[in-house]
């Protein structure tokens, strides 16, 4: 679904970031993306939606070629990848319930109330749907984020740090509800510092661990 080739990025005042990434994503695969501040895991996320394109190399998504494709391919390849930010980034004048449905406003589709209220129940946030963003603690944002990140049935879920700002036992049921979703044969592929989140998903799921350092994509090892 998602393939890259000898992938590299480079800003134009920051010199490269990563030289010779090449991985492929599939259907219904669980990834781990880890690495220190700075090696570029929120950029290699930013590729995956064409939002950054590569400075050398191939990258596919779908099946394109992103280096070919225009705006309303790339208006489509959204619609099939939901994005969960650290930050949440919620529009603080709308209750939860308007937030989750921004996408499909945003695509020109029909509000499905039936559709949000199934999603509220499944993060365990039914009570929280006229709520406005900042009454929630960190973790109801997270999985009301998580909600809006899956409205429009995506084929690939990325969470950039989903859990950076939260307890452990927050973490646990956000991690779960990702697992939920890779187990019904989305895509998953987490950016994450946690060495413990990946130890507890890795008890339930085939998780394979990838590591950007030093500029070069990596096989973390079994350790993990």
């Amino acid at each position: 679904m998602i393939e890259m080739r000898d992938v590299a990025f480079a800003y134009p005042r920051g010199g490269a970031l990563f030289q010779g990434l090449t991985l492929s994503l599939p259907r219904g695969s669980f990834h781990f993306l880890t690495g220190p501040s700075g090696a570029g895991k929120t950029t290699f996320l930013r590729m995956c939606i064409a939002d950054l394109l590569p400075t050398a190399g191939k990258l596919t998504l779908f099946g394109q070629d992103a280096a070919t494709m225009g705006r309303d391919a790339i208006a489509g390849l959204r619609r099939r990848v939901g994005l969960v930010h650290q930050d949440t980034q919620f529009l603080d004048h709308l209750p939860v319930a308007e937030n989750i449905a921004l996408p499909m406003m945003v695509a020109g589709e029909p509000i499905d109330m039936g559709a949000i209220r199934d999603l509220l129940a499944w993060v365990q946030m039914t009570g929280q749907a006229r709520s406005m963003p900042p009454a929630l603690s960190g973790g109801e944002r997270q999985r009301a984020a998580l909600a809006r990140a899956v409205i429009l049935s995506p084929d690939v879920i990325l969470a950039d740090e989903p859990t950076g700002n939260l307890d452990w036992d927050m973490s646990l049921r956000l991690l779960q509800l990702l697992v939920e979703l890779n187990r019904s044969g989305k895509t998953v592929l987490v950016a994450t510092h946690d060495l413990n989140l990946i130890r507890a998903a890795k008890q339930q799921v085939s998780a394979r661990v990838l590591r950007i350092a030093g500029g070069r994509l990596q096989t973390a090892g079994a350790e993990l």
